[in-house]
């Protein structure tokens, strides 16, 4: 089925906070909308909206058809405790929900003698929309079709009906969460970045898949390569300026164009703002003259009363002419309003004391996880070198940073940390601040030398301001984690930085922002990413490779 929808004059926010208003835009079959703005500037609570999982503001979300399937997938992948992954997959395919309905509608169809629905519908016709839904959903075939994409995507999870999403690492979950879009047959796919934690293999095959969706989609993202290739229209939502827009073309055309516009919006204040300048300047000193020509005329008029008085009222009225004309000109003017700047992440990485020349080696090590093997392995990470590190979804990434680090004793060979290694890391679950005592609270323990003041100053520069940092660490958004984090960075002295995906759940001005920072910080930097333009803009000197348990240098 093809389906069109369309969002008119839409608001949403939060409690009595409005993150965007008067948002018109229309989802056609082809179209890939990527929605991009700030940490905060209402991405996934559009998402929600246009999924019907909340009310908005004000404003009309509508489906033509109006059966037609939409399909969402949230930000974080859900771990219900005790659900499989064939009973996730049902359900995040819409499935489970569309057996559901077409069993009570059998159900109902089948007793002899129903209670009168409140619709007053008739048995079979429910029955029939459900069977149609239940078919479309693609749940008739389900069961043979999950073990094909499952394997095709690595998951060799054993029976899908019997392992539990809470035992699978985060990179397993992403797959499976993939596995999950794949297998689904939406008419509208609203995905919530739907990047994180993939693979290169990973991000390719769901490029495949958006852009050989016949159906419409809304996609958020932070990947920047990601939506250069796959979104055709892009939604901007400015939370400086209170606005939205939407820009034809791919993302780098946005790119442009919003630059563009910037300037030419910067270059008309100017230009406004120089011209009453001058003219309000004028305006003075014409009063001024006024004046000045009022004293004149004085002195030099004739002693007499009557003379002087109409000799200063002439002078008086002939500058105040003058001084109306300016004021005038002035009150003509089109008034424009100043462009706001954004709210920027701008920080540096605290610098400790060089470590050790050796930071961190490793001797023929072979390190044991499950059924997992990694090694044997030589390695030696020098001050001051940066390493990119690339490779699959449990290739083994995790565990040859927790080697490096001295966290995970290898079952064979061995491992070494350097002298006064100070340790600095972006971990990819962003565990570092989480918990359920207050996020402020939390920071003050890994901070010891800042006072409660300077700590809340600290993450206020972050975005994270009172309504954050008295909220528990883990209720906080896993963006607002990541920016907590990137705070402890320049709060703390480091001479070892680990990023483990470190473009998750960060916006984009944050990701610039980000590389920026890398840019100048002169310790020894250990990099794991899939961000394909993060790889580009940061300078290594080496790239490891890990795959299948063993690591090679590119």
């Amino acid at each position: 089925m093809t389906a069109t929808l369309v969002a008119k004059g839409l608001a949403g926010g939060y409690a009595h906070r409005t993150l965007f208003e008067s948002l018109d835009l229309t989802v056609a079959p082809g179209d890939v909308v990527g929605v991009v703005g700030v940490n905060g500037s209402g991405k996934s609570t559009l998402l929600s909206l246009l999924a019907g999982l909340a009310e908005p503001q004000a404003g009309t979300v509508s489906l033509a058809p109006a059966d037609a399937f939409v399909g969402w997938l949230p930000q974080e992948h859900e771990r219900v405790p005790g659900e499989t992954v064939a009973g996730y997959v049902s359900r995040r395919t819409g499935c489970a929900q569309a057996t559901l309905e077409m069993d009570a509608a059998a159900s109902a169809l089948g007793d002899l003698s129903p209670a009168p629905r409140p619709d007053g519908l008739d048995p079979a016709d429910v029955y029939s929309a459900a069977l149609e839904r239940w078919l479309a959903s693609g749940a008739a075939d389900l069961d043979e079709r999950m073990p094909v994409v499952l394997a095709e995507l690595g998951l060799t999870l054993g029976a899908a009906d019997a392992t539990l999403m809470t035992s699978l690492s985060g990179g397993q979950a992403a797959r499976v969460g993939l596995a999950a879009l794949l297998l689904s047959r939406f008419d509208v796919v609203l995905l919530d970045e739907p990047t994180n934690d993939l693979d290169l293999d990973g991000l390719a095959r769901l490029e495949s898949f958006v852009t050989g969706l016949r159906g419409g989609v809304v996609l958020v993202s932070h990947d920047r390569e990601f939506l250069a290739r796959c979104v055709t229209r892009v939604l901007e939502l400015d939370l400086a300026q209170g606005a939205n827009r939407v820009f034809g073309g791919g993302y780098d055309s946005y790119l442009e164009e919003r630059e563009t516009d910037r300037r030419h919006k910067r270059e008309h204040y100017d230009e406004f703002a120089e011209k009453k300048a001058d003219l309000v300047g004028r305006a003075r000193t014409q009063r001024e003259w006024s004046s000045q020509g009022v004293r004149n005329a004085m002195k030099k008029a004739p002693d007499n009363d009557k003379i002087r008085r109409k000799a200063s009222a002439e002078s008086s009225e002939k500058q105040a002419q003058k001084v109306r004309q300016m004021e005038s000109r002035i009150a003509r003017l089109e008034e424009v309003d100043e462009p706001r700047k954004e709210w920027q992440l701008e920080f540096t990485i605290g610098a400790a004391p060089r470590s050790s020349s050796v930071v961190s080696t490793l001797s023929n090590a072979v390190l044991r996880q499950g059924d997992f093997t990694l090694g044997p392995v030589s390695l030696q990470v020098n001050a001051g070198e940066r390493i990119g590190i690339t490779g699959p979804n449990g290739a083994g990434k995790s565990t040859l940073l927790r080697a490096l680090l001295g966290r995970q004793v290898p079952d064979e060979g061995t491992a070494d940390l350097g002298a006064s290694v100070s340790i600095g890391e972006i971990d990819q679950a962003r565990a570092q601040l989480g918990g359920t005592r207050p996020l402020a609270i939390s920071f003050e323990e890994l901070v010891p030398d800042l006072s409660t003041a300077e700590v809340r100053t600290l993450l206020a520069k972050f975005g994270l301001k009172a309504d954050h940092v008295n909220r528990p660490a883990a209720d906080l958004s896993p963006g607002e984690r990541t920016r907590a984090g990137l705070a402890l960075l320049q709060a703390r002295g480091i001479n070892l930085l680990v990023l483990d995906e470190p473009t998750n759940h960060l916006d984009l001005a944050a990701i610039e922002q980000l590389e920026q920072a890398l840019e100048s910080y002169e310790g020894t930097l250990l990099l794991v990413t899939h961000d394909r333009r993060m790889l580009a803009n940061v300078h290594t000197d080496r790239h490891w490779q890990v795959d299948n348990g063993q690591v090679t240098e590119a």
